[in-house]
């Protein structure tokens, strides 16, 4: 098992955990901008039903 966990690891041995490179992404102004826009998020949220309706009329046919 150990072999199979250094097979898939073995191109980042290099990275110490918990260094600075495991953070996470820290959005941008444009990303929060639009994750707290209610008229964005009303927008994606019609054209996520659409989308969802298009695929739920495919499998009725």
């Amino acid at each position: 098992m150990a072999a199979e966990e250094n097979k898939h690891t073995e191109h980042v041995d290099h990275i110490a955990p918990y260094s600075n490179e495991f953070t996470t992404m820290v959005p941008t102004g444009f990303v929060k901008f639009f994750r707290t826009c209610v008229i964005w998020q009303f927008i994606r949220f019609i054209a996520i039903n659409i989308k969802m309706l298009v695929v739920v009329g495919k499998s009725h046919h």
